[in-house]
């Protein structure tokens, strides 16, 4: 008997050592789990061919703030050193460049190779760009942030550039002919080399030239303090990082008044004096932000039909990353990724928003979508739920055709006048709220204002937002996601340091590669703002918000072919 109660306990005990491994097993895959949600099932294409983020340059850099603290998985790790590796800009070979020998927009060119060549509609146009300083010689050395697009004014057509920096102050500019008739040629300097090395100083060393604000109140007492995604100093602070995605946000504690007190976020405004005065002649309005190129010979060439063939056919290029990705003619935008149903009848959208919920998610440009749709459906009223005006949350609603239209602007870090703080939400934690199914549209851009923070702070808010995309549409694979890409603005010397074209171009980069390979969707709204003859500006005039809309319906309703 003594013998079978100690085989007894062996047994036990073996079980309970077996159990505990099964635990700690356990564990350690939960732990990990996320490496597989957030890559998005191993990043498998649409044609299987997966990704391999293992080959990268590795990039040295400051950390900032909490974000030192990161805790990435290996994937995360590579995907993040890839991105940074992959907008890497070109330096200029000494470490500080006098004005003089900056460059002069005013005394560079441009030349169309074989300007008199035989051309047809499909060919190839380049063009060389030479850069020279303001002492007139040639620059030795790239990095110059330029915008290109070829335009026919009366047809109402245009159409961006590839531009290739040859690292020696000579660029290449390649252009797809899309249209018949006479080509012309503009080449704009955004910012000159020297220039761009500012914007990167600010990006990683002065985060908080934008600084934010939060009201604090009980009773008839009420303090504000700053916010921000890091804090320096060692003052006591209010921890309001979200609980689900971890992303970080602080406010100084109030002095007198509890942290869970807060009632309200705002943007507090911007810091001055960021640059030094050699600094401050690299961003000057008439002289070196955004200002045209010349050329030295014909600006234009006259393109032919393609003969015998439908166009029609070319313009539906199989390759999602064709560049560009669609022009204009006659003032309609024609993508070259997909067939485009341009809506001029409110009747039409109606019809192709009946019984949809359509969630917008995101910042001030894809509130546009909120009123020009509000505005143009004639039975999509407007429900007042209170909130401060051009901040949200809106919501619109259609009870004849059983339309639902809902706006709420993304979570902290946003520069919106007064936001409630019972309605800042970020993006990630909506869609995991959201059963999603084929009479869900979401659409999502965020980009704005993230432009002077570090880009890993972005890379981190895509991250989450990517994760829980995947698992909407793991849960639900009907749901229709579109993202509004970012577009380009009207520039001066201050807006520069905040939200240059450049930060943009930089931030939407990293964007289309994070979202490449998953079932979502683009609106291309970049190429649409540059292509266009209106002038830059950060919120787009409606005709190109008519484009971006159609764009975005005719995902909604594609048309059969």
């Amino acid at each position: 008997m003594w013998r079978d109660s100690f085989r007894l306990q062996i047994f036990c005990l073996l079980m309970a050592v077996l159990a505990i491994v099964v635990l700690v097993h356990n564990f350690f895959q939960l732990e990990h789990l996320d490496d597989d949600t957030v890559s998005g099932s191993n990043w498998i294409t649409e044609n299987n061919v997966q990704h391999s983020l293992s080959q990268t340059t590795k990039t040295t850099r400051k950390p900032y703030c909490g974000y030192k603290q990161q805790t990435l998985s290996k994937r995360e790790q590579a995907e993040q050193e890839s991105l940074l590796a992959a907008i890497q800009w070109p330096k200029p070979p000494d470490g500080k460049i006098a004005f003089a020998q900056s460059t002069d927009p005013a005394r560079s060119d441009f030349v169309i190779v074989k300007p008199i060549g035989f051309f047809k509609v499909g060919d190839q146009l380049e063009v060389l760009v030479r850069m020279n300083d303001f002492q007139g010689k040639p620059k030795q050395y790239g990095g110059d942030y330029l915008q290109a697009r070829i335009h026919s004014p009366l047809l109402k057509a245009g159409a961006t550039g590839r531009i290739v920096d040859c690292h020696n102050g000579l660029y290449k500019v390649f252009f797809t002919l899309l249209w018949p008739g006479e080509v012309k040629v503009s080449v704009s300097l955004v910012h000159p080399s020297e220039a761009i090395q500012v914007l990167l100083r600010l990006r990683e060393e002065r985060p908080d030239r934008v600084y934010f604000k939060s009201s604090f109140k009980s009773g008839r007492y009420s303090e504000t303090t700053e916010c921000n995604v890091c804090l320096p100093g060692d003052l006591p602070v209010c921890n309001f990082t979200d609980l689900y995605t971890g992303e970080p946000w602080f406010c100084y504690k109030p002095r007198k008044l509890s942290c869970a007190s807060r009632i309200s976020h705002a943007k507090g405004g911007y810091q001055k004096g960021l640059l030094t005065q050699e600094e401050s002649l690299f961003f000057q309005s008439d002289v070196n932000i955004k200002r045209p190129i010349l050329s030295s010979g014909p600006d234009s060439v006259i393109v032919k039909p393609k003969a015998f063939t439908d166009s029609s056919s070319m313009d539906r290029a199989e390759d999602p990353t064709v560049s560009p990705s669609g022009y204009y003619y006659e003032d309609q935008w024609r993508p070259r990724t997909h067939w485009i149903h341009h809506f001029n009848k409110s009747d039409d959208i109606t019809k192709c928003l009946q019984g949809k919920v359509i969630h917008l998610f995101g910042d001030s440009t894809i509130r546009q979508w909120f009123e020009y749709l509000t505005a143009v459906v004639p039975d999509l009223v407007e429900f007042n739920l209170g909130s401060p005006k051009n901040v949200g949350p809106f919501m619109s609603v259609d009870l004849k055709h059983n339309i639902l239209l809902k706006f709420r602007c993304h979570g902290p870090p946003i520069r919106f006048s007064t936001v409630f703080s019972s309605e800042l939400r970020y993006i990630a934690n909506e869609l995991n709220g959201i059963v999603g199914g084929r009479n869900t549209v979401i659409a999502i851009t965020i980009w704005s204002h993230f432009s002077t923070f570090p880009v890993e702070v972005y890379i981190r808010r895509l991250r989450n937002i990517r994760r829980s995309i995947i698992q909407l549409l793991d849960r639900s694979p009907k749901t229709l996601i579109i993202i509004r890409t970012a577009n380009v603005q009207e520039l001066g010397p201050e807006v520069s340091l905040f939200n240059s074209d450049w930060y943009s171009f930089q931030l939407d980069s990293v964007m289309r590669k994070m979202f490449s390979g998953i079932a979502v969707h683009f609106v291309d709204a970049w190429e649409m703002s540059l292509a266009h003859y209106l002038p830059h500006n950060l919120h787009p005039k409606e005709v190109i918000v008519k484009n971006q809309i159609d764009a975005f319906l005719s995902y909604v309703c594609p048309l059969q072919t």
